[in-house]
């Protein structure tokens, strides 16, 4: 079943639960804090961009999530297979890092020990700016990315869990252009709209304490049109529909249920082997090579994340909503598998 959410409404009723589960292909839905009926600790709340190019990416987070803040920032190069994230983390900011009720208004700033991330809404566009003191080998990177032509429809998920009063509320922005540059490592490297895109992962909720999900997501160009896709699972209850859908010439088209085959060596997930993508609707067929996983683990008695992003090239096709077949080959983007206890 894939229900989708035609008009606008409050996201939560009065129990502090989901009004209606379902996808939409605009932010229909009205989240607003106040609503939800959860202490101050369960909340979640997180604003993540990924600017990439064929040759290296940028990613930014902000995110709240209740007695644990984190803000990261991470350079990716592609060319070269390596990347550097660094995540300093603020102890129960409880909601006051302030993070927009809409991905469509208001400013994300915030700012720590030799540190400081802003996404801001600068007419039509969105201005990223960021700065980071001990970064790479005791140097700064910098940054300021200016991302545009948003598309007219994008990925809206309001998935319910079964504990009561948890939900899953998110939003993917793809094929966004990007323009700017980042100094890191005393060099230079500039993003250029003609072959960079981004992607904004925005989401709020209030998640149960262990989950384990599954993302891929991919922004660029087919013979100079947008393409791209989002892709994944794991989020709660999914019986109203899937998160999986394709971008194309700013239109959303809407897929079935994804699977991630990722290989296995030994018991465990091979994660650097190429992987397989398949659609129960046979629309998305895709082979993933991968160049570099970036991974992060913490493990401290209460708290647990197990976090695999690998990005890499996609190669394959797609079936858009009339039919038509989309083939890509070595297509930049990402999948990841993360588990978390918090």
């Amino acid at each position: 079943m894939q229900h989708e959410i035609t008009h606008s409404a409050p996201l939560l009723n009065e129990s502090g639960s989901l009004r209606e589960p379902g996808y939409a292909k605009r932010l229909l839905p009205i989240y607003r804090r106040a609503d939800i009926r959860a202490g101050k600790s369960r909340i979640k709340e997180w604003d993540y961009y990924l600017a990439a190019n064929d040759h290296f990416a940028v990613a930014l987070t902000v995110a709240d999530n209740g007695y644990m803040g984190l803000d990261s920032i991470s350079f990716l190069q592609f060319d070269e297979r390596w990347e550097k994230t660094k995540s300093p983390m603020r102890a129960f900011p409880m909601g006051r890092t302030g993070l927009p009720e809409t991905s469509a208004a208001g400013d994300t700033v915030i700012a720590g020990s030799g540190y400081g991330i802003a996404f801001r809404h600068v007419g039509n566009a969105r201005v990223l700016t960021f700065r980071m003191e001990d970064f790479l080998a005791g140097m700064p990177i910098e940054g300021r990315l200016t991302l545009t032509e948003e598309p007219e429809e994008s990925m809206v998920i309001a998935t319910p869990f079964d504990q009561p009063r948890c939900f899953y509320f998110n939003q993917k922005i793809n094929c966004m252009r990007v323009s700017g540059e980042v100094r890191v490592e005393g060099r230079v490297f500039r993003f250029e709209p003609e072959d960079s895109f981004a992607v904004l992962d925005w989401g709020r909720g209030v998640w149960t304490y262990h989950n384990t999900w599954y993302w891929g997501s991919a922004s660029g160009q087919v013979d100079g049109v947008p393409f791209g896709w989002n892709i994944g699972y794991g989020f709660g209850n999914t019986y109203a529909a899937s998160e999986n859908m394709l971008f194309y010439g700013g239109k959303a088209h809407k897929l079935g249920q994804v699977q991630f085959l990722i290989p296995m060596k030994n018991g465990r997930e091979d994660y650097l082997s190429p992987w397989r993508f398949t659609s129960d609707d046979r629309r998305f067929e895709m082979d993933f090579a991968p160049i570099l996983d970036r991974t992060a683990c913490m493990d401290v008695k209460l708290l647990k994340s197990d976090q695999h992003q690998v990005f890499g090239r996609f190669t394959g096709r797609a079936v858009l909503d009339d039919g038509r077949e989309i083939r890509v080959k070595d297509f930049l983007g990402f999948a990841e598998k993360v588990e978390n206890k918090w």
